[in-house]
């Protein structure tokens, strides 16, 4: 698939003792297995990218693990790694943790950029930092390996107004946004959001097919921040599933953390995720809980009596809530940084 003109991304794929890099490059790296989630892995040849794509396939699906760097091959890269917070010295060498890993841009974010200053200026609901410009075009690209699918988000713009106006006006997508109108009243409630600076619309698709409508948004700015004590760069978001037959728990569990994961990426200061679903939307918030969400309290919109669910950023790391973990045996975590180092 395309991704707007950017250089073809590299894959990887684990398969048994071996991993398959594809892509730019042709590669194959010897994998150890050393039980107890403990792998070694020899060093690529091709350089930080191929490093990258190696460690997200190792740790992109199923339970702990740390991923230990065999071999002197990796004294080229490991100044890199090291300063990124990629890798951590352990014992003679150099071990990769998923929950430091997955926090680091460079393999997910299109075009990562540095925080913004923080500058605090007047708001509704008192002072909120000044907001950065809102990103534009491709945002965030991840490879699902239980859909064999890329996810990718990109900002919406006006050419989306037509694929915007069929899902509003979908009977089961107005019956809960609450947003079905003529293609004016459309337009003009997208360009609303487009000129304002504390939300951002997004459009979510698996290879390449457009499937999901997302609102994100800064929490203190928004009607939320009036009824949560929100902190600075908490966000929040709305959800729009667009198409039919992109449902259930595989496309869940691929979009939903995806989704968390471009939020925290983007914004590094962000250490909360907010929602506010109906509170009697026991389905909703079902699949929120099974994702990592806490359900906080319910309080009252003008609009709806809502639930205030809650997302924190270390959980979903030292869960690796973006890799459908099985459930926790109820034991300390085994290959966390903070046991192992």
């Amino acid at each position: 698939m395309s991704f707007d003109h950017l250089p073809p991304p590299i894959l990887a794929r684990h398969d048994g003792d071996r991993l398959h890099l594809s892509g730019p490059l042709e590669e194959w790296l010897q994998v150890t297995d050393e039980g107890g989630g403990r792998l070694r892995l020899t060093a690529p040849e091709g350089g930080l990218a191929a490093a990258l794509a190696a460690f997200e396939a190792l740790t992109a699906i199923g339970g702990e693990s740390v991923i230990l760097l065999d071999g002197n091959g990796w004294q080229d890269l490991a100044p890199a790694l090291q300063q990124r917070g990629i890798a951590l010295r352990h014992g003679d060498g150099l071990a990769v943790f998923p929950a430091l890993l997955w926090q680091v841009p460079d393999r997910w974010l299109v075009h990562p950029a540095p925080p913004w200053p923080e500058y605090f200026v007047r708001g509704p609901h008192g002072r909120h930092p000044l907001r950065p410009p809102k990103p534009q075009g491709l945002l965030y690209r991840r490879f699902i390996p239980w859909l064999d699918r890329w996810f990718t988000l990109r900002a919406l713009d006006m050419k989306d107004l037509p694929l915007f106006h069929r899902w509003q006006n979908d009977p089961r997508v107005a019956a809960f946004f609450e947003e079905e109108g003529s293609l004016r009243q459309h337009r003009a409630y997208l360009q609303r959001l487009l000129a304002d600076p504390h939300i951002l619309p997004v459009i979510g698709a698996l290879d390449g097919r457009d499937f999901a409508y997302f609102e994100l948004y800064w929490a203190r700015e928004n009607r939320l921040g009036a009824a949560h004590d929100c902190a600075p760069w908490d966000r929040g978001w709305h959800v729009l599933i667009g198409e039919e037959d992109i449902r259930g728990a595989d496309y869940l569990t691929a979009w939903l953390p995806s989704l968390m994961h471009y939020m925290f990426l983007a914004e590094p200061r962000c250490d909360a995720i907010l929602g506010e679903p109906r509170a009697n939307h026991e389905q909703q918030l079902r699949n929120l809980t099974r994702s990592g969400f806490a359900r906080l309290r319910n309080f009252d919109f003008t609009h709806k009596r809502a639930a205030l669910v809650r997302l924190e950023r270390q959980h979903f790391f030292e869960e690796r809530l973006w890799a459908r973990p099985s459930g926790s045996d109820g034991q300390p975590l085994r290959l966390s940084p903070s046991i192992i180092l």
